[in-house]
């Protein structure tokens, strides 16, 4: 504010003010219970000098402006007491009571009454300085006697004016010069006042005190009646004053003694005894990381390179290991939040990477994609529910700062402010807790002083003490801007994070000893803490010590300790709102001689021991001493916090691990937590030490410095041998989240309330009449069997509806383990899998995932998916091992019990099947389910199960997929019971099952509905089944027999009319009957059964993984099968990935018919799926984007049969974790988790898809992405809009008038090399079709064409020697015509159709080739230039030299050399391009004016996982040997770096002299640079890239080291490399954008093709388009990409190259069975002239745009709406108004 400096000074009220600014003195807390915080006093801004602070004295007669805000501000911080000093001068400047100045009284009292209402208590100064001046005049000084008694008079006067407002006061201060006589005088004043005070007021309990601070440290006190007087010593000397008596010499501080007195009789077991308590309400539990020991990415864009990062790549690191990949948390934010969701943490502190935002270490060089890092990982800690805590400097100093001496130079003071402000600016909003840094003590010692860490530096004489001087100024200036800046708006808390060991004498006795430990600690945690939180000077103990040696060492200086100026002393003294500290380990002190060592211990004259006793650890310098750490916060609280009671926040507290052997069971970690914890709990309760958080470090194991990876300190494990650094939980962090779970050590608590939990509505289902034949249900054979591929596979974005039940789910079997512990019962498939040669590698389910002992591990893995549901099975012989109630095991019930309570706690909805496939032994021993008398055995169990945990289970399913019980179980005897009788049995036990699932249900309906609330139901399962052709009726009724076979013999039943379908029944009684059987094999229900039967299930849920293809057929009558009364064979969708199982293929598009058939066919239910995934093969453990694509591509089917089909699909279910698969064993995993079966503690890792299926779980569905979303806009009036066609592809007339050949006549009349024998003989005739092509363009509505030039037409041998006039002729035709019809020639003159004569004279690869492509270009500029102006030299040189030189896929088709001359092509083509660019430049441009480039192709690719670094890089140097291969030379001057030093590498390592890739001269670099007069870009698609190592093959693809595949989820076209991924095209026009440096760029082709049957209703192409060009147009507007024009691919169907005419690229149609090759419009012309007569993308909210308007006959073109009106029928589930908007814009022409 202008008229005051605000300051917060804190103090112990009644034992030592600091009113001067001088040392504050902190004495042991039994000394005073009564502790005051005191802030004060106000100060005069306009008369500081010198550095000195004048208090405010009334002169201006009122309390300043904004003052009682600020007493406010200082209330709610916790301050009780506000100092002011009364001015005897100003309030009787005659120094007489009877002759007061009025107006200061009223100040004075104005003041005070602010701030009693504000709830502070005045400490009131009567005097502390200047005496009236008469008084002065007449008495002199404190010499005089007559002064004190005037002192008297004026002690009273101001306790009757302001006595009423004030508790406390203070009579004397700042008496500093006194000599003893005037001492004495001012004692005796003191008195005399005192008394006065109690004679005036008896009994009013008011405090009246003497204080005087002197400079010196040494102090005694004098305790009188209730009040304490403290007088400063004169000398620096043991002494007395009257009254007074000494009580301690600073020799030996009575804090650290204090302590160590308390503790040091505790006997080993009391100290190291389990504390059984909970930790108070809101502790915060934490876990941490630092960014240069996780984030990886160590030059990822733009990152500015760190001290750690030289230190590493100087070889300075443990087996010269880096931090430049490291956890790659750079990439892997949602791995590091399921780690952190997991472990049930509260608070995750991290730090910044201060070279990651400013990687020059100045905001001049801000990096804002590390700032969206950031951005990023705060949002999603915020998003988990978990409080973000922010180091801004863990010691990773960027690089640029330490060049110019980093924490030496002071000017690092003003940079690290700078750096703070903007991270408290950016991020303040969201991180409300920050740390300036973290051990800083390890950087001057270790960094600046012993050299051991980065920057290495080896000097503790000066540069370490500078380096932490330079530090503490830089955190006091961070703490001032926080506080000046943003404190109000943020409120959030800026501390330090510290680092200490606790020291203790190595022999008690000795007092030398005793003082050494206190030394240890202050050189460690004084050093920094004193500054902070004392008194804003280093500890007088330091200062003594290095002074003395100073002293002592003339010759060799030891160390040189900076002086903080009184300045700044005052700015650093209280710049903490917390106590942060980092605390690992203990030590034994012992004193010694350090002589003139340089150092802490030479200086410091200690000794450090550990106590062999002590834990070990994987670190030298780590040993577990666990009641250190309650010694260490009792000292802190004592000798730092005292007056302040600040929070101690625990910000590190750990251990390492070695990183070999078993890294998983770290016991030693466990032991170290709960011992360190527990210390932490006997501080709180026991000590009263405040305490606020405990931070285990870390989070996960990483870089740790020097020691590289060698100690692991993690909590999770991380396996640096894998690319994609898995994470895996360690046993302690399974520990760890229980501790956290349970806030300490106190007795388990109930975190939840039983009638909290939601009950279900009655879900009673209608009774619905039978099925007919076919059901009603084959609408949906009708309805999308015809749907075409596009329609098919667009995606759909939605969510799902809220309460959606996204869940995971496993079976006993499968992952409990415990086969026979406790009790448990042997099951059918213990006994089945206990028989070698049953599964494979004899596996069984003994231990499987051990889930019976690891319920932590398994909901940890809940929580950190944030699954909403868990399904799981209960194992019948773990509960009644025999089956029956009598046999009951009560462990087996606590085991469920432990898991349906875990599962509440969380939030998770428990969905309990009771039967999954593993029957009692014992029960099947009496024949099983083919036993009648199971129904009463079963319901006898479902009744106690219902009874034991319905309480809290409110989802039940009675059967896990009955069919595979009967058939699989029954039938074929593939599985448990194993019975092989597939006529009878299947038949048998399903009536079996059906008639006890009904049972179980009565039970549940009559006894416990009620009071419990719950749903029950069957889990069933089906594949979807799609006749051969739907055209053909018995092909149909076959598809709908195979699902009532499958699904309908029991959801018949059930959801029906309790029968069976009359598919069923008609075909199994008729096959019985043919095989001579009296009575259907099929077993009856009577009309009771029926009754009972008919709608027992309140949902449906369903099992669904995959289609089958199927078709009738007459199969054999014997033996009697179920297989064979189904009348049908099954066949597989041989166009959809196959999957690790045999005959289960990834038909993501079966499941939405599957759902749509169950709504039609059962009356509308409620629909769970209980249970979808795919299978991947041992070799998939993380990174399984295949199962990605299958949750992308089904789930997707879910949300449209939700939201277009109106289907009530409720919940979703995939399988937690891999597990034993029946009878594959542990050959093949179905779980999100990988689990590790070859080691005893089956460690669960998160795989790729637990991730996505989080995302998918936290967006509930697939929202429209940002890329998606359509932008309304319009391109400049001057866009350039264009289609393309090419001379070969389209012209024909190969041998017409003189042309010559081209290598492409010769390729294409070699047999094999084109598909179908195709050529371009005729092609599309339009050598003799100028006419019709002009036509087509002007009913486009195009400004240009571009085409190109036929070499061998103009030059038929390719050379100068004989120019073609016909050939030219033709063109100048072509030329006119569009000029006529006002469209602009755009001319390719090479779209790699190359004279075969200059072929056989090596073609490209001969340099004489570009003097034959200048000639060439010469002649075409001289001819046409005057009327062309625009040029394109060269059409994908990417093509010419990899397709054609190097896969040999295309013309001149040469494959034998593709490491080398793929590359010299390359080289030729550059030269070529920049040749005929510098003729037209030199000899062409000023006359013609016109524009010339090249066009350089390339695909835009993506890392195909993209959490994962190395498919990072992968992608990128897809990219870089894509486009970057022609457009770095062109536009930067030469290949890319990346190009170069890949290839020189392998080419060096293959024992070649020189790299395979040529080299550019100085010359043609400058010649070949800045040839561009803009960008000329072809581009299709995208691809997915992962890394691959080809050893030490040597040729293109190898150096790339590159593999690519496309996503599932994008739609095809006609060409296999062709998917239509729109959100590339704008990615890469970004890059080059970014590369190139934004030229003005032309999209000269771009887009898809189809193949098969025409259809001229090309919807997919029309929504190509509308995709493509909205992105360009986003490039444009949003990103201020230089786009000029764009060119769609092609104007007509042509010979497309070595496919011929099988795929179709065309806006229009070529008829080739019509001998005049007839061009019929497509409806994607209509489409794509609107977009550019509107030049855009009008918004359709602002009314019908002036493009949209009649056309002049003013007539609806109908049959144009027809078709539009198609479009957007097969397009409805595209978001967005965009093709709805398309049937208004048609309607008129």
């Amino acid at each position: 504010m202008r008229y005051m400096l605000w300051v917060v000074s804190m103090y112990l009220w009644l034992l030592s003010l600091f009113l001067n600014g001088y040392q504050t003195h902190v004495l042991e807390q039994n000394v005073l219970e009564d502790v005051r915080v005191l802030a004060g006093p106000l100060i005069n801004q306009q008369s500081r000098k010198d550095g000195v602070n004048s208090a405010f004295d009334c002169t201006t007669a009122s309390p300043p402006d904004g003052s009682r805000g600020y007493f406010e501000y200082l209330q709610g911080k916790g301050v009780t007491h506000f100092k002011v000093p009364l001015s005897w001068a100003q309030l009787l400047p005659t120094g007489l009571p009877s002759q007061p100045q009025p107006a200061v009284v009223r100040c004075y009292k104005a003041l005070l009454n602010q701030l009693v209402e504000v709830g502070l208590q005045p400490l009131v100064i009567l005097h502390g300085s200047t005496v009236p001046e008469e008084l002065r005049r007449r008495y002199g000084g404190w010499e005089s006697p007559e002064l004190g008694q005037m002192f008297q008079q004026y002690a009273e006067f101001a306790f009757l004016e302001f006595g009423d407002l004030v508790q406390s006061w203070v009579t004397l201060n700042r008496l500093d010069e006194l000599k003893s006589a005037e001492l004495q005088n001012a004692l005796h004043a003191h008195a005399s006042a005192y008394n006065r005070y109690y004679e005036l007021f008896p009994g009013k309990g008011k405090r009246i005190m003497f204080f005087c601070v002197r400079r010196k440290s040494y102090f005694c006190l004098r305790e009188s009646k209730s009040f304490i007087v403290q007088i400063g010593l004169l000398n620096n000397k043991w002494d007395t004053v009257e009254g007074c008596r000494v009580l301690y010499h600073p020799g030996i501080a009575i804090s650290y003694q204090n302590v160590w007195d308390k503790f040091d009789d505790q006997i080993t077991s009391n100290r190291d005894l389990l504390w059984n308590e909970t930790f108070p309400d809101g502790f915060q539990w934490a876990t941490s990381s630092d960014s240069f020991k996780v984030e990886g990415g160590w030059s990822e864009e733009g990152k500015g390179e760190t001290i750690w990062d030289r230190f590493g790549h100087e070889n300075k690191v443990f087996e010269n290991q880096t931090a430049d990949l490291a956890c790659d948390s750079y990439h892997k934010i949602d791995y590091d939040l399921y780690l952190l969701r997991g472990l049930h943490v509260n608070t995750y502190q991290f730090s910044i990477s201060w070279a990651r935002l400013f990687p020059h270490g100045h905001q001049g060089s801000h990096s804002e994609k590390g700032a969206l890092y950031y951005d990023k990982l705060i949002n999603a800690l915020i998003e988990s529910g978990i409080r973000p805590v922010v180091t801004l400097h863990p010691g990773d100093l960027p690089q640029a700062l330490q060049d110019l001496g980093g924490w030496t130079n002071p000017s690092i003071v003003e940079a690290f402010r700078e750096y703070a402000d903007f991270c408290f600016s950016r991020f303040g909003d969201r991180v409300k807790v920050w740390n300036t840094f973290s051990s800083p003590w390890v950087v001057s010692h270790a960094g600046y002083g012993t050299g051991e860490h980065p920057p290495g530096i080896k000097d503790y004489v000066v540069a370490s003490y500078q380096a932490t001087h330079n530090m503490l100024k830089s955190h006091a200036e961070a703490w001032h801007v926080y506080n000046d800046k943003h404190r109000k708006a943020q409120g959030g808390k800026v501390g330090i994070a510290l680092n200490s060991d606790w020291a203790e004498p190595l022999d008690p006795s000795r007092p030398e000893d005793v003082a050494a430990a206190e030394r240890y600690l202050q050189f460690m945690l004084g050093w920094f803490a004193h500054p902070i939180f004392v008194d804003g000077d280093y500890p007088a103990l330091l200062k003594a010590q290095i002074e003395q040696k100073r002293k002592a060492c003339l010759l060799s200086e030891p160390a040189r300790l900076p002086v903080f100026t009184a300045d700044e002393s005052w700015r650093i003294n209280g710049t903490a709102d917390f106590f942060g500290l980092n605390h690992y380990t203990s030590r034994l002190v012992n004193n010694s001689v350090g002589g003139c060592t340089c150092g802490p211990n030479g200086v410091g004259d200690f000794q450090a021991h550990v106590d062999p006793s002590w834990s070990s650890t994987a670190s030298d310098w780590i040993y577990s001493a666990p009641m250190g750490l309650r010694r260490l916060l009792n000292f802190i609280s004592a000798e730092y916090l005292n007056v302040s009671k600040l929070p101690i926040y625990i910000t590190g507290n750990g251990m390492p691990t070695e990183y070999s052997g078993d890294t998983l069971s770290d016991t030693s970690r466990i032991n170290y937590i709960q011992s360190y914890v527990n210390e932490t709990l006997k501080a709180i309760h026991i000590d009263r030490v405040n305490v606020q958080r405990f931070t285990v470090q870390s989070l996960m194991d990483g870089f740790e410095g020097p020691q590289g990876y060698s100690g692991r300190f993690g909590l999770h494990h991380v396996n640096f041998d894998l690319p994609d650094r898995p994470r895996t939980p360690k046993q302690s962090a399974y520990f760890y989240s229980k501790l956290i779970e349970d806030n300490g050590f106190g007795p388990a608590r109930q975190r939840f309330k039983t009638h909290a939990l939601k009950k279900y509505d009655s879900h009673k289902l209608p009774s619905l009449p039978a099925s007919k034949v076919p059901s009603e249900a084959s609408v949906v054979w009708r309805n999308f069997s015809s749907q075409t591929i596009f329609q098919r596979k667009l995606y759909h974005y939605g969510t799902f509806s809220k309460g959606f039940h996204w869940g995971v789910g496993s079976s006993a079997y499968q992952v409990e383990g415990g086969w026979n512990a406790d009790g448990k019962g042997p099951s059918v498939w213990d006994t089945f899998s206990q028989k070698p040669g049953n599964i494979p590698d004899n596996a069984n389910g003994n231990v499987a995932c051990d889930s019976y002992h690891r319920l932590e591990e398994d909901l940890y893995m809940l929580r950190a998916l944030k699954v909403k549901s868990y399904r799981f099975s209960l194992s019948w012989s773990r509960i009644f091992p025999n089956g029956h109630r009598a046999s009951l095991n009560q462990k087996g019930v606590d085991y469920y019990n432990r898991i349906i309570n875990g599962l509440v706690e969380h939030n998770i909805t428990p969905m309990v099947t009771i039967f999954h496939w593993d029957l009692p032994q014992a029960l099947q021993n009496i024949n099983g389910w083919d036993n009648a008398s199971m129904i009463e055995t079963y319901n006898e169990f479902c009744d106690f199960c219902f009874a034991t945990f319905g309480d809290r289970v409110k989802f039940w399913m009675t059967f896990n997929q009955p069919h595979t019980i009967a058939w699989s179980g029954y039938g074929l005897g593939q599985v448990p019971p194993n019975v092989k009788n597939p006529g009878d049995a299947p038949y048998r036990v399903a009536h079996n099952l059906l008639k006890a699932h009904a049972k179980a249900y009565h039970t549940y309906d009559d006894k416990y509905r009620k009071s419990q609330g719950g749903l029950v139901s069957i889990a069933l399962n089906a594949d979807w089944i799609e006749p051969k052709d739907v055209l053909v009726p018995r092909e149909v009724m076959a598809a709908d027999r195979a699902l009532q076979f499958q699904l309908g013999w029991f959801a018949h039943p059930i959801f029906k009319n309790g029968d069976y379908p009359d598919a069923m029944k008609w075909q199994v009684g008729n096959k019985s009957e043919i095989q001579g059987l009296s009575v259907s094999r099929l077993p009856s229900f009577t009309e009771e059964d029926k009754a009972y039967i008919r709608g027992t299930a309140d949902v449906f849920s369903i099992n669904h993984h995959t289609t089958k293809i199927v078709r009738h057929v007459t199969p054999k009558l014997s033996p009697p099968s179920y297989e064979f009364d189904r009348d049908i064979v099954e066949e597989e969708d041989s166009d959809s990935p196959s999957t690790a199982i045999s005959k289960q293929r990834a038909v993501a598009w079966g499941l939405r018919r599957l759902l749509i058939w169950i709504k039609e066919e059962y009356g509308d239910p409620e629909i769970y799926i209980t249970d979808n995934g795919v299978a991947t093969d041992t070799k998939s453990t993380i990174d399984d984007t295949g199962r990605v694509f299958y949750y992308k591509t089904y789930i997707d089917e879910v949300l449209k049969a939700h939201n277009l089909d109106g289907v009530k699909v409720r919940g979703y279910i995939t399988s937690l974790m891999d597990s034993f698969e029946w009878l594959n064993g542990y050959k093949v995993g179905f779980g999100i988790h990988h689990v590790d079966f070859m080691k005893p503690n089956r460690p669960r890792t998160p795989k790729l898809s637990a991730h996505y299926y989080f995302q998918i779980i936290k967006d509930n569905g697939f929202p429209l992405p940002d890329d998606e979303k359509t932008l309304y806009g319009h391109f400049p009036k001057d866009f350039i809009w264009s289609t393309a066609t090419a001379s070969y592809q389209i012209e024909g007339g190969w041998r017409a008038d003189g042309k010559g050949l081209s290598i492409w006549d010769k390729f294409a009349h070699t047999p094999l090399r084109v598909f179908n024998d195709d050529t371009g003989d005729i092609a599309c005739d339009s050598y003799n079709k100028v006419e019709e092509d002009v036509a087509m363009l002007r009913e486009l509505k195009v400004t240009h064409y571009r085409f190109s030039i036929s070499w061998t037409r103009v030059l038929p041998d390719g050379t100068n020697k004989h120019i073609n006039e016909a050939g030219l002729n033709y063109y100048n035709r072509l030329v006119d015509a569009l000029l006529a019809a006002n469209i602009q020639p755009h001319i390719t003159l090479y779209h790699w159709d190359l004279p075969q004569a200059l072929q056989d004279d090596g073609g490209w690869e001969n340099p004489t080739i570009i003097d034959r492509f200048r000639d060439y270009a010469d002649i075409m500029f001289s001819r046409l230039g005057p009327k062309v102006k625009f040029w394109i030299t060269i059409n994908e040189p990417y093509n010419i030299a990899m397709v054609g030189h190097g896969y040999g896929a295309a013309a001149p088709g040469i494959s034998f050399r593709p490491g080398t001359l793929p590359y010299l092509v390359g080289h030729n083509l550059i030269k070529a391009h920049a040749e005929a660019w510098h003729l037209y430049n030199d000899k062409y441009r000023a006359q013609q004016g016109g524009l010339i480039s090249i066009t350089i192709n390339s695909d835009w690719s993506e890392p195909r996982n993209p959490y994962k670094q190395e498919d990072i890089d992968a992608a990128r140097r897809v990219v870089q040997f894509y486009i970057g291969w022609f457009a770095h030379p062109i536009f930067n001057g030469d290949y890319s770096d990346v190009m170069k030093t890949i290839i020189r590498d392998r080419s060096l390592a293959a024992g070649l002299s020189k790299s395979r890739l040529p080299e550019f001269t100085p010359e043609e670099i400058k010649r070949t640079k800045g040839t561009h007069d803009y960008f000329g870009f072809n581009h299709y698609t995208t691809v997915l890239a992962f890394p691959v190592d080809y050893g030490g093959l040597q040729h293109y693809d190898a150096d790339r080291g590159a593999g690519t595949i496309a996503d599932r989820a994008w739609l095809d076209s006609g060409s296999s490399w062709l998917k239509v991924s729109p959100f590339g095209f704008r990615r890469i026009l970004n890059f080059i954008m970014e590369e190139y440096g934004n030229p003005p760029i032309i999209v000269t082709e771009n887009g898809m093709s189809e193949r098969g049957e025409v259809d001229l209703n090309d919807a997919h192409r029309s929504y190509y388009y509308e995709k493509y060009i909205n992105q360009l147009l986003k490039a444009r507007l949003l990103d201020g990409i230089d786009i000029r024009g764009y060119t769609a691919w092609s104007l007509m169907d042509n010979l497309e190259w070595a496919t011929g005419f099988s795929e179709r690229f065309g806006l229009f149609y070529v008829n080739h069975s019509d001998p005049n090759l007839s061009r019929v419009a497509k409806s994607s012309v209509a489409y794509y002239s609107t977009i550019i007569s509107c030049n855009g993308f009008p918004d359709p909210a602002s009314g019908p745009h002036e493009c949209l308007k009649p056309g002049p006959e003013g007539k609806v073109n109908h049959r144009l709406f027809i078709q539009l009106s198609k479009l957007v029928l097969t397009s409805v589930q595209t978001s967005g108004r965009l093709i709805f908007s398309l049937i208004i814009r048609f309607l008129f022409v």
